[in-house]
């Protein structure tokens, strides 16, 4: 998903001069070997004692003209500035690249990668050499096309990206629905129908946007109807040989955003050079990331470029391969602008001085050993988790789970007695379950919760488990009403310090609406206490933090004119109707709206996202979602408007609704959308 420049620049230093001045080609055509060509903006540095150089790609659908032009600003120049020729390259169908939009992935949009790179490291400003980057797709297509081993791709630096499409992707969790994936579906079916500029494509422009809305595929209903994890998911996912990989990897991630477990299962997975880097981040580059502390990613950047593109001993590669973030205790808020903690490093994942410690979920409390084993039930209410975090927080505004009690209402709890010494959670924590369900199917969240002297539980981390998958996420199974069974629920990836004088708590709860989709019917979970437990990762008090090398201040390049008219905004709000029983969350997006002076066009893009359902009903939860996006520059105006739900039957995921386009106002084409795919 796309970000905006997330932190306030007030935090950031802006570098006026770089090293070597500057040329952009804004309209780069880099022809494939099948007549087509691809759209790039290219800065080059401008200076003629400096010869060839090595390039560095990111490779994402998102318009580098307009949509994506205020963060590549903040990121391109850097790189030419330090002796880098620095491309922002667009796959097919998107701006003025040929071809029409796919969905994500796809070996064709490879294949055209690997073929650009071919064609960048020919050119006579390129010394033959290039590396990948990227956040989000961008560091998808960078793991991917590394693994399809280019000849001049030495070096890659994926930031938050993963290398599981199915488990830690936007689309599914522990075999739960995720419904921020039917909200990116929605919405990345409404960027493939945007048109290329006129102004670059000329008297074509119509007719090419008419054909790209005509033969966009119709992705969210492929994803829902992928509901294991068969071909479709596996494709993509270089944790099915992470030997593919080559090229020295620096792995970046945060521990806001959704996809931390992919990082450090990388850390042991990849045989190739490679670091791993997590930080307290949202879902943004970290020199501009929320919540800070900030960091110099540019020139990290550069170090990794230089050592592996230019053969610079510079010693990075001597530095500590694991590098992560120990947060401090927090309250709970719904955004934070900075988190307190410090930085650790390894050797080695798990982390040295780790060990795993068993907590046992007794009747009401989690303690070293077992006392009498007690039946108890929970049948979380429906909308329990309505007031949740998003799953991608990206830094910007209210995204952040609030008070964990407002959820623990609803949910089985177990504390530990008041710490009497400082806790250290680094890794993966396992809740081990004995339970017994009373449906064929239902889901089971876990969360581990900070407790504060005040009663305030901030959220620690989470699991999730679609109970019908918990042997095997491609082959789920039907459970058995009333037999017993133990499951084992990954919490995600955290290191976070407890100190002494709070609790520690874990919650069970069968609903996560509208974090997850609902199971089809309402399941009552039987669970057994003295032989239900936690395991936790915790790091030795006073255990060495490392040799830490220190992070520059955050820096960009100076940035082009961008002239805003109405500032990225976000609002979340809340809705229980007494009379009709309905809750509801409704969550606008504002992008804002900004004019790129370079050509004079302005974009302006809205999203409103609402989940809802009435009562204990599950069949009753809908997700709608309304996206407008309008590009405008002197009597061009044109628009995008996306009006989606999404609903259940006990047996099928019904999607409807239209995907408008509009010229000066009018309409020009309409999609309707009424499809039906079986649920499992």
């Amino acid at each position: 998903m796309v970000n905006l420049i997330a932190a306030p620049m007030g935090a950031t230093r802006v570098v006026e001069r770089l090293p070597h001045p500057i040329k952009v080609e804004p309209a780069l055509r880099i022809p494939l070997p099948d007549g087509r060509a691809l759209s790039a903006r290219l800065w080059l540095p401008d200076d003629a004692n400096l010869g060839a150089v090595p390039a560095v790609v990111e490779y994402a659908p998102f318009r580098h003209r307009d949509f994506t032009y205020p963060r590549d600003c903040v990121i391109h120049p850097w790189f030419a500035g330090h002796g880098y020729a620095s491309l922002r390259l667009e796959p097919a169908g998107s701006q003025e690249s040929d071809g029409v939009p796919m969905d994500e992935y796809v070996t064709a949009e490879q294949d055209d990668c690997v073929a650009a790179l071919a064609w960048i490291a020919d050119q006579p400003w390129c010394s033959g050499r290039t590396g990948m980057f990227g956040m989000s797709w961008g560091a998808f297509s960078a793991l991917q096309v590394a693994a399809r081993k280019p000849a001049s791709l030495k070096a890659i630096i994926p930031v938050h990206g993963t290398d599981d499409r199915y488990n830690d992707d936007i689309h599914y969790k522990g075999g739960c629905m995720l419904s921020a994936g039917l909200a990116w579906g929605s919405l990345y079916q409404t960027y493939m129908m945007r048109p290329p500029d006129p102004d670059v494509a000329g008297s074509d422009w119509r007719s090419i946007w008419l054909e790209r809305m005509a033969e966009a595929p119709d992705i969210l209903t492929s994803w829902i109807g992928h509901h294991s994890r068969d071909d479709y998911w596996r494709h993509g996912s270089v944790c099915e040989n992470y030997a593919d990989i080559e090229a020295a990897t620096y792995v970046i991630c945060g521990w806001a955003d959704g996809y931390t477990n992919a990082a450090v299962r990388m850390i042991n997975g990849l045989t190739c050079p490679h670091r791993v880097l997590i930080g307290p981040w949202g879902h943004t580059y970290p020199h501009i990331a929320l919540p800070g502390p900030q960091m110099g990613f540019l020139q990290e950047a550069t170090r990794w470029w230089d050592r592996w593109l230019k053969d610079i001993e510079n010693g990075v590669d001597q530095e500590p391969p694991v590098r992560i973030y120990m947060q401090g205790s927090v309250p709970p808020r719904p955004s934070y602008d900075n988190r307190d903690g410090r930085w650790i490093t390894d050797t080695q994942w798990p982390l040295k001085h780790t060990c795993d410690e068993t907590l046992i979920l007794n009747r009401t409390s989690l303690d070293r050993s077992a006392k009498a084993t007690e039946v108890v039930d929970i049948c979380t209410p429906l909308a329990n988790a309505i007031h949740g975090g998003e799953w991608l927080p990206h830094g910007v505004g209210p995204e952040m789970p609030p008070d964990q009690r407002l959820e623990d209402a609803g949910s089985l709890c177990f504390d530990t007695p008041v710490l009497e010494a400082p806790v250290e959670i680094c890794g993966t924590p396992v809740a081990r379950l004995l339970v017994r369900p009373d449906t064929e199917t239902g889901t089971v969240c876990v969360r581990l919760s900070d407790i504060r002297p005040d009663g305030q539980s901030t959220l620690i981390t989470y699991g999730l488990l679609d109970l019908t998958r918990h042997d095997n996420m491609a082959y789920p199974q039907r459970l058995k009403p009333g037999k017993w069974q133990l499951i084992d629920v990954p919490l995600n990836v955290i290191a976070q310090n407890v100190p002494a004088g709070h609790r520690l708590r874990l919650s069970v709860s069968t609903q996560s609406w509208p974090l997850t989709w609902p199971a089809n019917e309402t399941m009552t979970l039987s669970l057994k206490t003295g032989e239900s437990s936690i395991t936790l990762p915790v790091r030795e008090t006073g255990a060495p933090d490392g040799f830490i090398p220190a992070f520059e201040e955050p820096a960009i390049p100076q940035n082009p004119a961008i002239k805003w008219s109405r500032n990225v905004n976000r609002e979340r709000t809340v809705t229980h109707d007494v009379v009709s029983g309905e809750v509801s969350r409704t969550y606008v997006k504002d992008d804002g709206a900004y004019v790129v002076e370079e050509h004079g066009m302005m974009i302006d893009s809205v999203s409103t996202i609402r989940f809802s359902a009435l009562g204990n009903d599950p069949l009753s939860a809908r997700a709608s979602f309304l996206y407008t996006i309008d590009f405008i520059r002197g009597d061009w105006t044109v628009g995008l408007k996306t009006d989606l739900e999404v609903s259940a039957t006990e047996d099928h995921f019904v999607i409807q609704g239209q995907y408008r386009a509009l010229e000066a106002g009018r309409e020009v084409y309409t999609r309707n959308i009424h499809d039906r795919v079986p649920r499992f």
